[in-house]
């Protein structure tokens, strides 16, 4: 464990010289106050609180942003290490490979945790501060909001981990993972919708949609923070949820296990590699 937390500190200190901290957190909490500010509207006329409001815009930029900032700190952890020369180093001590990817994973998503606590913090304290009126089912599902936002680049960062171990070159680890992004965040939901459309107004069977929805983690995430709570009637995931038997407990599972897939591939693939 020591171990671990001595590479994880490594880690964020290489973040913080590198200011992806700062970067990340700057960009979050930028991009919430802007959403927060801009997206107040709809209360009015659906008589949803102000924090559901900001938790429907939040979820959607955590889709599209937490993924790609998971997969930029992630995807060259190994390869790019290799490539530098530093990871020969870095196994000269007595440390594991095992080690070596818990300790980066724990370092990365202390990163994404920070910057999500805060840039997304922001919003609800300025929510407060000017005076909104927020009931404990709100503050309910702020807190899902946060936590599984930082499963879902717990997520990405495994996967990012698996590239990396996959790959000989950064530049090609780089290429894959801009091309994973774009597979889960854009392409399946549009596969997805089509295949819908297509099939001209029959509805999917229940267990086919929980199936195809829990297959990519960004929609059991949309799912999760958009398919319950005052979200549910500001989203287009409330008439999905009403079809779906996917709970909260199934969601963040498949999250869970989301994360801990592509880490075991990622440890089992570092072992094997030579360096």
């Amino acid at each position: 464990m020591r171990n671990i937390m001595i590479i994880a500190s490594k880690e964020i200190r290489e973040g913080m010289r590198n200011r992806w901290v700062l970067a990340t957190t700057l960009l979050l909490g930028a991009l919430a106050l802007t959403l927060s500010l801009l997206g107040s509207a709809p209360t009015g006329n659906v008589g949803s609180g102000r924090l559901d409001v900001v938790i429907v815009s939040l979820s959607s930029l955590t889709i599209f942003l937490v993924p790609l900032i998971a997969l930029l700190l992630s995807h060259d952890a190994i390869v790019g290490e290799m490539e530098r020369g530093t990871m020969l180093l870095l196994l000269s001590y007595p440390v594991g490979r095992n080690q070596v990817l818990l300790g980066k994973f724990a370092g990365h998503i202390a990163i994404l945790a920070f910057a999500t606590l805060v840039g997304y913090g922001t919003t609800a304290v300025m929510l407060v501060a000017t005076g909104n009126t927020i009931d404990a089912a709100s503050w309910y599902s702020f807190l899902v909001l946060l936590g599984s936002s930082i499963l879902l680049g717990g997520v990405f960062i495994a996967v990012g981990y698996l590239i990396s171990g996959l790959v000989s070159e950064r530049s090609t680890a780089g290429g894959v993972a801009i091309g994973v992004w774009l597979f889960f965040v854009v392409i399946y939901d549009m596969a997805l919708l089509g295949a819908l459309v297509a099939a001209v107004g029959h509805a999917l069977p229940a267990g086919v949609l929980d199936a195809l929805l829990l297959i990519n983690p960004t929609d059991a995430y949309r799912m999760l923070n958009l398919g319950s709570g005052g979200a549910r009637a500001l989203s287009g995931m409330g008439g999905v949820a009403e079809h779906s038997g996917l709970g909260p407990i199934i969601l963040v599972a498949a999250l869970a296990a989301w994360t801990a897939g592509p880490l075991a591939l990622a440890s089992l693939t570092f072992s094997r590699r030579e360096l």
